[in-house]
């Protein structure tokens, strides 16, 4: 607005200027030479002010420019809401997302849990950047009425091949287990994810190399057991962890092959529990019932303990080509155990392979679909419609049943078939629907297997 006042200012001037110039041109040559000095002076005095207002407009442009460069940008879209600095160096993201299931079960027992509504996830997220270089992020979840802290970590990119990133978060081991949950295929992650760490504090060096066609992890952590998430160090020792994964046709002209990858990760490390912390790990169902676990009574004769070496150990990959997409991963967990004076290692071994299939036409990835349209009603758009199927099994050393486990409650063995459709209304609004089986070896009296668990499970989420 001031600027447009000293505009108009400026051109009064000139006009001023003008018509006292015409006038002046049109006085008779016998004009007092008194008149033409004070004429002369008048054009000094109004050019001088246009000149002052012609540098108050300069300095305001220049002051604006200047305001430019300093003021932050304030952004809302598909990647959450944001606040970031003029120069891109400083950055402050908030997204989040929610996931609401409902658990359908067939089967009318005590082992498969109630048929119930669930808030599976609640999630605030919080992401910083300084300098350009440095990361942050904060996330706590707060589903089923619990409050956890899941990330809480800081990254260091000196480089694309050297990366630092140091606190709690997910260990670079299972391959389904490193997709965001918002990303799954399935509801549920699927066998294997059993048996890879889910969250521990720790410290490691990843980066990308040969043009982004191999990465690499390696890693020192407290610790956790097979599946675990754990805040504090159990003082059993640390774990190592190393990790690397290819996509050797990333770059390539065709399509063919660019979403092909495959990758081995391997955790050595020890772990040593007691009668109150027996620091051993449980099996879940997608209903999220344990269908396994060690003998734990308190007594030193009924509880089994970690007692030593663990490590974990796999191959895993992926091919996306199209509209389809299929992942595979397979783990073997050897721990050392205790109960009473008899020590043994147990191993469990897990493994996987899902497919997905894009019925709208969208392109698969390891990070999901986006729709091509979102689901409008009055344009008659539909959003994007993907089917799912999985099948993996889980096992556990019959040692571990004999004596270490109770046969009559822990199922060492189980059959895992899925089946599903994700609907994708946009993309911060998911539905998935799928009916799941499981089957079971032990678990039950008399040498029996547990009763099959069957269930129609579906999900709302909203991320952004």
């Amino acid at each position: 607005m001031r600027a447009t006042i000293l505009r108009w200012s400026a051109t009064g001037f000139v006009m001023t200027l003008f018509l006292t110039t015409s006038a002046a041109a049109q006085q008779p040559a016998a004009d007092p030479p008194g008149e033409i000095d004070a004429l002369a002076a008048k054009i000094e005095e109004l050019d001088q002010q246009l000149r002052v207002l012609q540098r108050k407009l300069e300095i305001e442009k220049e002051q604006a420019a200047e305001k430019v460069k300093v003021t932050p940008t304030v952004t809302a879209g598909k990647e959450g809401y944001a606040l970031k600095s003029a120069d891109g160096d400083f950055q402050v993201k908030f997204r989040g997302y929610i996931q609401a299931d409902g658990r359908f079960v067939g089967d009318n027992d005590t082992t498969s849990g109630p048929t119930t509504f669930v808030l599976r996830r609640v999630r605030p997220v919080l992401e910083a950047t300084a300098f350009k270089i440095f990361d942050f992020k904060l996330m706590p979840d707060f589903g089923g009425g619990q409050a956890v802290l899941y990330d809480a970590y800081a990254d260091a990119r000196f480089a694309p091949w050297l990366k630092l990133r140091v606190g709690k978060y997910k260990p670079q081991f299972g391959l389904e287990r490193l997709q965001s949950a918002t990303e799954l295929t399935f509801i549920e992650r699927g066998e294997p994810t059993n048996i890879a760490p889910n969250r521990d504090l720790g410290a490691s060096l990843y980066g990308d190399l040969a043009g982004e066609r191999l990465s690499y992890a390696i890693g020192v952590f407290n610790g956790v057991v097979d599946g675990g998430n754990a805040d504090l160090d159990d003082k059993s020792g640390k774990d190592v962890l190393a990790r690397i994964f290819a996509l050797p046709f990333k770059n390539a002209e065709s399509d063919a092959f660019k979403g092909l990858g495959a990758g081995f990760a391997v955790t050595s490390g020890s772990q040593h529990g007691t009668l109150t912390a027996p620091d051993l790990p449980t099996y879940k169902t997608a209903a999220q019932q344990t269908h396994f676990r060690y003998r734990a009574d308190g007594t030193v004769e009924g509880t089994t303990v970690a007692d030593g070496a663990h490590w974990r150990v796999g191959p895993q990959g992926y091919y996306y080509v199209g509209s389809v997409g299929f992942l595979s991963e397979y783990y073997v967990s050897s721990q050392r155990v205790r109960r009473n004076v008899t020590s043994d290692d147990v191993q469990t071994r897990a493994w996987q392979i899902s497919g997905v299939y894009a019925l709208t036409g969208e392109k698969e990835s390891y990070r999901g679909i986006s729709p091509r349209q979102n689901f409008d009603r009055s344009k008659g758009t539909w959003g994007g419609f993907e089917l799912t199927a999985r099948y993996g099994e889980l096992k556990v050393d019959d040692d571990a049943l004999s004596y270490f486990a109770n046969p009559s409650t822990a199922a060492g063995e189980s059959h895992d078939s899925v089946v599903g459709v994700n609907w994708y209304l946009n993309r911060f609004v998911k539905i998935t629907g799928q009916f799941e089986n499981i089957t079971f070896r032990g678990g039950a009296p008399n040498g029996g297997d547990r009763p099959t668990e069957r269930g129609f499970y579906t999900r709302l989420q909203f991320a952004f």
